[in-house]
């Protein structure tokens, strides 16, 4: 196992907290230096807050850990694909690395983060690396809304 999917399994155990709450399971972490600096799962349902996805939930988490709003030098971890809002959250607070398990096939806002990247005038540029343990953390997701189908067959 390589240190991407050691983090990675770290993150899929946030998502874990959030299916067992009635989340969608979606979970991330903060690294810096190969030191955990924050953890989120998704929580909009639970906080009544549309924007409470486990990266922005993080993000909030590590600002006040760090005493900072932008989080240099740090990777993010996250299990899905994360969306424009997230996007542009990671890219505000200058993460430097995005690593994530199971694309979302609606969106695929990081496939084309290379002509947000290439096209942006911002000073950041982010990396993204995806599929990192993408079978896990798919079948997790599609786990889940098998399951929230079959609970509305009933």
């Amino acid at each position: 196992m390589n240190n991407d999917e050691k983090w990675m399994k770290i993150a899929l155990s946030y998502a874990k907290e959030a299916m067992a709450t009635g989340e969608v399971p979606v979970g991330a972490i903060l690294v810096k230096n190969d030191i955990l600096i924050a953890s989120g799962y998704n929580q909009p349902i639970a906080k009544n807050d549309a924007t409470a996805h486990a990266e922005i939930q993080l993000i909030r988490t590590a600002g006040l850990k760090l005493d900072n709003y932008r989080l240099p030098g740090t990777t993010i971890y996250v299990t899905l694909e994360p969306c424009k809002m997230c996007l542009g959250a990671i890219l505000h607070a200058r993460i430097k690395r995005v690593v994530y398990g199971a694309k979302d096939l609606k969106t695929e806002v990081c496939s084309s983060c290379a002509e947000i990247n290439n096209t942006c005038s911002c000073n950041h540029k982010v990396e993204i690396m995806g599929g990192v343990l993408g079978q896990e953390c798919s079948k997790m997701l599609q786990s889940f809304f098998k399951l929230k189908r079959k609970d509305k067959l009933v």
